[in-house]
């Protein structure tokens, strides 16, 4: 009886992985089968809007919002980047929204008096507290914001000159369009495998996923920055909230249920930086994952009884819930070894193969949005030999991810814990003042997360045993993932505790 069970809760966590697999298939083919066209009509769009540009008078007024939190190496470098952007000064405000505690602040101050001075239209706009973190300072300055469109950009953000002039055409365009998304790129690609792999699962989300999504007619996204919102959308949608920790994902849900569309731009291409330790990876991570767990709780039931076809509404689950995947291969490299055990290791090889057929399918599923994106950004055939340790990377934030989706589940309330950055390119500091370290702090978590990575050994030694040899490159998997990410979280932590 106990074997049974365990066998059948062992084969539903292989059937969940494989439904989130297959649809990654799914969303290749939607990327191909409407990418070109839609990619052609959008390019025709911005090109025919360009002639708006001639004549100042003619063109909307726009807030650039930029929320700062302690960001001493990158505030400088943003700021800048925002007011070197080709728009006429009298059309664009900046908002520089500084809930800082730290000497970011004065580095701020010192250079808005600059820009200032130079004639830009910018001012700084503190609170007295950090209610409603990022979307509370988003909502803040959006109540005295002159701009009709409102463009957002995180600190570690670097837009281009352009960058107005590609994203406005296709919202004056369209009335009905809410948002308009550009596309991450990577300052820091080469600075470690960690960065390299983070680049990659980038690249596959925004190139594929985001493309696919736009260009069908599903749910899709604001991604938190490098987009430009219409302000009306923004209120008719009820404005910022901050009862999730993905504020981007829950507003742009929201406008997309009150009748407004989603655009997205894959060849406007707005380079950030990524995060650069382990700790600081599985922090954003976390944030990611109980913010979207959350807004599928608050939202999802509204996506069902609206009107929209039954894809796109198959689509918003398995978006809404991409992260649960997470607990899902936790509990699945936890029940490995029990399975073989109860079953006193004869388990009917038919059940064994179409096991191993469906994880198969699941761990290639992400791979081919990986491949494909690579391929369409041409970014080159040495990135893909990170993908095993991407995979790896993957499956070492399970237990970190698994936590993060059962606060959201239990309601249990956390602070928007921000992703340190470094300000430099490719580990190049570029910022005048001294790198000031930030740090997130790890917690007990990369004990259990190495304890895990050995308990896979344990099982992939039992099952070559027992000649299983076919789950042997599953449990290898596993076991490395959890080890990386185990060992290099406790590294980080014990170089922080020792600075």
């Amino acid at each position: 009886m106990a074997g049974t069970i365990l066998l059948g809760t062992y084969i539903v966590c292989i059937l969940a992985l494989f439904i989130y697999g297959v649809n990654c298939y799914y969303m290749v083919w939607c990327f191909w089968k409407t990418y070109r066209q839609a990619s052609v009509q959008m390019r025709e769009r911005i090109d025919a809007g360009q002639s708006i540009f001639a004549d100042a008078a003619m063109l909307p007024h726009v807030t650039t919002q930029i929320p700062l939190y302690n960001e001493a190496n990158v505030a400088e470098r943003v700021i800048r980047a925002v007011a070197a952007i080709d728009y006429p000064e009298s059309k664009h405000e900046i908002q520089i929204l500084d809930d800082s505690t730290d000497e970011t602040s004065a580095i701020v101050d010192a250079v808005v008096a600059s820009l200032r001075q130079s004639g830009k239209d910018i001012d700084v706009f503190r609170r007295n507290n950090r209610h409603g973190f990022k979307a509370g300072a988003l909502a803040e300055g959006m109540q005295v914001c002159k701009g009709e469109l409102i463009a957002i950009f995180d600190s570690d953000f670097v837009p281009n000159r352009n960058y107005l002039k590609q994203m406005i055409p296709p919202l004056l365009a369209e009335d009905k369009l809410a948002f308009v998304q550009a596309r991450w790129g990577h300052l820091n690609t080469a600075h470690s495998m960690l960065t390299q792999v983070q680049s990659i699962g980038i690249d596959g989300h925004f190139m594929i996923e985001q493309s696919a999504r736009a260009y069908n007619g599903f749910f899709m996204n604001f991604n938190g920055t490098a987009g430009v919102w219409r302000k009306t959308a923004i209120e008719d949608a009820g404005g910022w909230q901050a009862d999730t920790l993905t504020e981007d994902m829950d507003l742009s849900y929201r406008c997309q249920l009150a009748g407004w569309h989603a655009g997205f731009l894959a060849d406007v291409v707005v380079p950030a930086e990524l995060p650069q330790s382990y700790t600081a990876f599985k922090s954003q991570q976390f944030r990611w994952a109980k913010g979207s767990i959350q807004t599928a709780m608050k939202l999802f039931p509204q996506v069902w009884r609206s009107q929209s076809v039954l894809m796109a509404k198959v689509q918003a689950f398995l978006h809404l819930t991409h992260y649960s995947i997470h607990p899902v291969m936790a509990l699945l490299s936890m029940l490995t070894l029990p399975v073989l055990l109860t079953l006193d290791v004869n388990v009917p090889w038919q059940i064994m193969v179409v096991c191993m057929f469906c994880i198969l399918v699941a761990i290639c599923g992400p791979s081919s949005l990986y491949v494909t994106s690579q391929i369409v950004t041409k970014a080159g055939v040495k990135k893909l030999l990170f993908l095993l340790v991407l995979m790896c990377v993957g499956v070492g934030i399970a237990l970190s991810n698994t936590r993060a989706v059962f606060e959201a589940l239990f309601k249990i309330k956390s602070g928007f814990v921000r992703t340190p950055k470094s300000g430099g390119s490719d580990n190049r500091v570029t910022a005048n003042q001294e790198l000031r370290r930030y740090r997130v702090n790890a917690p007990i978590l990369p004990l259990f997360e190495i304890v895990l990575g050995l308990y896979c050994i344990v099982s992939l030694i039992y099952y070559i045993e027992a000649r299983h040899y076919i789950v042997g490159p599953f449990l290898l998997i596993y076991a490395c993932g959890f080890l990386l990410v185990g060992i290099r979280s406790l590294k980080e932590t014990y170089e922080n505790d020792s600075r």
